[in-house]
């Protein structure tokens, strides 16, 4: 069974490639293969990354390890990717964040230092504060800030840059406040931040919904609005931040599944279509669909456009905060 898969996986990928000129075909799978999430575990990113990679583990017939590689606002992990062997034995996970950190100065680590496998996640970023929270709603709470000092509040749910750090800077613009008059808390991802909001440790947090379902249901943290166009099908009663407050804006995470540059392009293509069958299995859909993770898939080129129109909306969104170095 296993051997049918990985042998119509490579007719299909040399099928692609017929038209391109001599090639040697790559025997891929040559053993275990590693997928790297380049953020802590217990967030969204390794929590699908786990789910394909136990999928992934049947379609192509050998073991698949999932590596969390956390450290320097996601810098580590997506480097480790960049700088594995373009051979298809080690892929990993891009976030959104492989667009902002070049532009904060962290690394000059582009989107081009990836081979596009496909994008298979975007959600949007909400606002959360603690249960006891003396702030019923969006509005209170900017209410709050308002009428506070610079700093007096603290925030987290991701690296200095990230999506989730990006998300609060947009949400006090459009509120006509300074992107800086919340402190924000660095975090190697949206679970340790959440935690720390549920900790005490701060008074506000940025993440998706998924991310913060297991806090919410444990009746520590609350959703206050969701910065998305319209309301969630799998969260209803959650108002979009306009809904709630007047003020316009929105914004999301994505997650895509990438190589190192390089790859031989029959490998690349058989990645793709070994990742784009996991993304339809019944079992990875109720997975997503459970936890309220939007799904989707767009692979090759096409994520990679997806990637470039990501870094340049990010570099003005970082230039409009006074990030970018």
């Amino acid at each position: 069974m296993e051997l049918t898969k990985r042998t119509l996986l490579a007719a299909t990928a040399a099928f692609a490639m017929a038209g391109a000129g001599p090639a040697v075909a790559q025997d891929w799978p040559s053993g275990p293969v590693t997928i790297i999430v380049p953020w802590s575990s217990g967030g969204g990113t390794d929590a699908t990354a786990r789910m394909i990679g136990t999928l992934l583990e049947d379609e192509i017939g050998v073991p698949v390890a999932v590596v969390n590689r956390t450290g320097g606002s996601g810098v580590i992990g997506h480097t480790a990717i960049a700088d594995a062997e373009p051979d298809g034995q080690t892929i990993g996970v891009a976030t959104l964040e492989i667009g902002s950190m070049h532009t904060l100065g962290l690394t000059d680590l582009t989107h081009e230092a990836y081979a596009p496998i496909g994008l298979y996640n975007s959600d949007p970023a909400a606002l959360f504060v603690r249960t006891d929270s003396d702030y019923d709603d969006a509005n209170a709470l900017l209410a709050a800030l308002e009428d506070a000092e610079d700093r007096a509040f603290k925030a987290s749910g991701s690296a200095q840059g990230g999506v989730n750090h990006l998300a609060m800077a947009g949400m006090l613009l459009a509120a006509g406040m300074p992107p800086d008059r919340v402190a924000w808390v660095p975090s190697e991802g949206a679970a340790p931040g959440l935690q720390d909001l549920a900790a005490g440790g701060v008074e506000i947090a940025t993440a998706s919904l998924p991310e913060a379902a297991a806090l919410i249901d444990a009746g520590l943290i609350r959703p206050l609005a969701v910065f998305a166009s319209e309301r969630l099908d799998s969260a209803p009663d959650v108002p979009t931040f306009v809904e709630a407050t007047g003020h316009d804006f929105a914004l999301g995470s994505w997650r895509g599944i990438v190589a190192p540059a390089g790859i031989p392009e029959d490998v690349q293509a058989q990645l793709i279509e070994a990742v784009g069958a996991v993304v339809q299995k019944p079992e990875y859909l109720s997975f997503m669909n459970d936890r309220g993770y939007a799904t989707q898939w767009t692979p090759g080129d096409a994520f990679e456009s997806f990637m470039e129109k990501s870094d340049a909306a990010l570099a003005e969104s970082l230039a409009a905060v006074g990030l970018a170095k």
